[in-house]
């Protein structure tokens, strides 16, 4: 995945160690080669064993297998070991569910927030300790333009990402004494097997025809009518913790198509 775009900070990470999670795929994935192409070495955090291993492997990285659903799982030594020297740390995973407030699940509501909420302030919790130590780190959240915005039938998703933006405001005062910074990145819609799922879910809760879901339900808001490519992101999440970002903190980066400009 490596392209022009890698040349001007090329190696820029040598000598870090990053985890992406969910980055067996997706955004993950693309950001796990992103952080690679610049040096970093990259655990690949997936629920996924064959996965994790496959792209892993692909980048001289390690992998992780673990259910970030299952946080009664992530003890404070689990995570001890499983971010013993990172420098980075990218949360990423996340699940989709599409319903009406009314018929949404509750067990699902939970699940979302224990993944996308829960999960991540638990590894930046792990993760301080020995970034403050080394008085470098870089956190990335992957929120969404629905961390900024809402939409119907999307409720825990987008209470979620608001919460996501939340923590990583502050993680990024109480870190930035200690040379941690910590943004998030909210793109739209990305051409990941996430968003393609949510089609027929879609298509059922408009009720609409799913091949009308793209133009008339996902990218209507957006000046630019299409989708966003996972390297687009991962370029933004490799800029977020190269030495250039040091004076970045505290922010959220739309990569939206001018959804939010609205």
């Amino acid at each position: 995945m490596t392209n022009d775009s890698t040349i001007g900070d090329h190696k820029s990470l040598a000598g870090r160690r990053a985890l992406v999670t969910g980055g067996a795929s997706g955004i993950g994935e693309a950001a796990v080669h992103a952080l690679a192409d610049r040096g970093a070495h990259v655990v690949v955090a997936d629920v996924n064993a064959d996965e994790a291993a496959r792209v892993a492997h692909e980048v001289g990285g390690s992998a992780w297998v673990v259910d970030l659903l299952d946080t009664g799982a992530l003890t404070d030594t689990v995570l001890s070991d499983a971010l013993d020297g990172v420098d980075i740390l990218v949360n990423n995973a996340g699940i989709q569910h599409i319903a009406p407030i009314e018929t949404f699940n509750p067990d699902d509501f939970r699940g979302i927030l224990r993944l996308m909420l829960e999960a991540p302030f638990l590894l930046i919790r792990a993760a301080l300790p020995q970034m403050y130590e080394r008085h470098f780190g870089r956190i990335v959240n992957i929120s969404s333009v629905h961390g900024l915005r809402a939409s119907p039938f999307k409720v825990a998703y987008v209470a979620a990402k608001h919460g996501l933006e939340g923590v990583s405001k502050v993680t990024a005062l109480e870190g930035g004494p200690h040379g941690v910074t910590s943004n998030c990145v909210n793109p739209g819609y990305v051409r990941t097997p996430l968003v393609e799922r949510q089609i027929a879910d879609q298509a059922a809760a408009h009720g609409i025809p799913e091949s009308e879901v793209v133009s008339r339900i996902m990218l209507t808001e957006s000046a630019i009518k299409r989708l966003v490519e996972p390297h687009e992101v991962a370029s933004l999440v490799a800029w977020l913790a190269s030495p250039d970002a040091a004076m970045v903190t505290g922010a959220s980066y739309t990569m939206d198509g001018g959804w939010s400009a609205r």
